[in-house]
């Protein structure tokens, strides 16, 4: 990039913040509505354009970039029909607290001025209608001009980071090349900072309300990978007296072989009991960064009281019915550490581990069932993986694991779309190239985003895809009609597929029986440029988790 005369180009500008936030990444596709803004975004060193398949691939992609990349994440589409293919993307995002960034390219400022009949439009001259829908999923919007550019780029930027929440940036074609003043890049960007007299009234309530306090309990949530703030949460578990559970869309934020760790929490269908009732039970419990819904309480059984625990959330601190407003996340997780530092806490009992996935014994040759084959994942996974697993079998299949260490798990529990997490797991295998991708994803799931396989593979992290292949929508057939034709799906020749996306040069292989996936495992845990698993599983099995979820839902349905 070169600044002349103090004046970088919009594009140039905006990859610069972006680079500054921590994003080297920016997915998407090209129209002719973006291409002025590719060009000058392409300028600046370190920004590395990815290409995605479609547009909701690559909304996904930046999803899952954020998630685990710690800053956020970046999608560029063009007018009307590139937008509107992201919003679903965006709106999971929106869902479940990610920091994205949407830039659509829009036409020139002289088109939309003049009503044009352009193609992408729907013809009436409103070139509003499409940022008017994402206003309903975004927490800040823009159409920006020369005279506003940098200013209203830097305002949507601080408002994402603040609030963990994606925004909406429209970029005309002829105001990406606009000359902007490149002086405000030398001032960093940074979230809202916590109201003072809100941040120090908390502290002292907090203090007060753990003066006698033997025992804390904390529940925690995805919003802590939001802030980052992972090891400040991990400190609080070497305090004495502190226990921690996560919640089922931040699995595995404590180590959970720590001797503190409470595992994950669903409510009446969590696998530790003891661990239930420490958390239902508890004299002190605190809420960090929770997310609270029908699938993150297992089906509401959960038995504490939200509204008498002390609440830390993004925005705002709670104790009981005193709220603070404007009490950030980072800060108040900072004030409770104090706050039990000084609080008479005592060691308590540790509670022992429940077995993750019982081991079944069955014969080498035997059909592969959902009993049989997660205990044999168990032992499979490594430190330092990034896991992902789609909603449906995959994802309550991997609940029911003890993640080795320094691994994540990446779900959408909340927002729930089939197909999310293979462009997302290609998000995160760019922003944390340290930990190697392994995808675990249902056979009806992948056939809505499986354009995204070959990028997974071409990108060179030596990704493991796990295809579970369940002949159709195993989920919806436990909540209702398990024999209706729309429970079903063509049946593809999966073991072509990898090659026909590109990836000619990976292991393919696939388990059908006992002996077949051991043997599967172990060429996968030595194959140097990936490999993709197909396991034949029985059309009418799941997981014990999603056996008690799809009971749930039915019950639900039924009033």
């Amino acid at each position: 990039m070169t600044i002349t005369d103090g004046f970088v180009s919009v594009g140039q500008y905006l990859a610069t913040r972006l680079l500054q936030l921590g994003v080297r990444h920016v997915f998407g596709l090209p129209g002719d509505f973006n291409l002025n803004l590719l060009d000058e975004m392409a300028t600046v060193e370190g920004i590395e354009w990815v290409g995605s398949s479609n547009e909701l691939n690559a909304a996904y992609s930046a999803d899952g970039y954020a998630r685990v990349g710690r800053c956020a994440g970046a999608l560029v589409t063009t007018f009307g029909v590139g937008e509107l293919s992201a919003l679903n993307g965006i709106a999971g995002s929106f869902a479940e607290h990610v920091p994205v960034i949407h830039i659509g390219g829009l036409p020139a400022r002289a088109s939309m001025d003049s009503s044009a009949p352009l193609h992408h439009t729907l013809l009436d001259g409103d070139y509003g209608h499409f940022v008017r829908m994402f206003r309903e999923v975004t927490v800040a919007d823009a159409i920006i001009d020369e005279a506003t550019a940098a200013g209203e780029i830097d305002r949507l930027l601080v408002a994402m980071i603040s609030a963990s929440k994606p925004v909406y940036l429209g970029v005309p074609l002829d105001v990406a090349k606009a000359p902007v003043s490149a002086r405000s890049l030398d001032v960093p960007l940074a979230p809202l900072a916590s109201d003072p007299h809100a941040l120090s009234a908390f502290a002292v309530a907090l203090s007060r309300e753990f003066a006698d306090a033997r025992s804390l309990v904390v529940l925690a949530g995805p919003d802590i990978h939001r802030r980052g703030i992972e090891r400040d949460v991990a400190e609080l578990a070497e305090l004495p007296g502190i226990s921690i559970a996560s919640q089922s869309g931040s699995k595995a934020i404590l180590d959970e072989s720590h001797p503190s760790s409470l595992g994950t929490y669903l409510g009446a269908t969590t696998r530790n009991a003891e661990s239930r009732a420490r958390v239902d039970d508890a004299e002190h419990l605190v809420m960090i960064g929770t997310a609270f819904s029908d699938f993150t309480t297992g089906f509401f059984t959960h038995g504490y009281d939200p509204a008498s625990a002390v609440e830390l959330a993004l925005d705002h601190a709670r104790i009981g019915h005193a709220v603070y407003p404007g009490v950030r996340l980072d800060d108040a997780v900072r004030a409770l550490r104090h706050a039990a530092e000084l609080a008479p806490l005592q060691v308590g009992p540790v509670i022992e581990p429940v077995a993750a996935a019982s081991r079944v014994t069955v014969e080498g040759d035997s059909a592969l069932a959902h009993d049989s084959f997660w205990p044999e994942i168990q032992d499979w996974l490594e430190p330092d993986t990034t896991i992902a697993a789609e909603a449906g079998t995959a994802f309550y299949g991997v609940l029911d694991l003890d993640l080795p260490e320094r691994s994540d798990l990446m779900g959408q529990p909340i927002w729930s779309s089939i197909g999310f997490t293979l462009p997302a797991i290609f998000g995160a295998m760019l922003a944390r190239p340290d930990r190697r991708p392994v995808l675990f994803i249902g056979d009806g799931s992948a056939q809505l985003t499986i354009q995204e396989l070959g990028h997974l593979y071409a990108y060179g992290r030596n990704p493991v895809v796990f295809l579970l292949d369940n002949d159709g929508y195993t989920v919806e057939r436990k909540i209702q009609s398990p024999d209706a034709r729309y429970q079903d799906i063509v049946r593809w020749n999966w073991d072509l597929v990898p090659a026909a996306f590109g990836a000619d040069d990976i292991s393919v292989l696939s388990a059908s029986t006992s002996a077949e996936l051991q043997t599967a495992l172990s060429r996968a845990r030595a194959a140097d440029r990936g490999a993709f698993i197909r396991v034949v599983l029985p059309k009418y099995d799941a997981p014990r988790l999603l056996e008690v979820l799809a009971r749930g839902i039915s019950e639900v349905n039924k009033h």
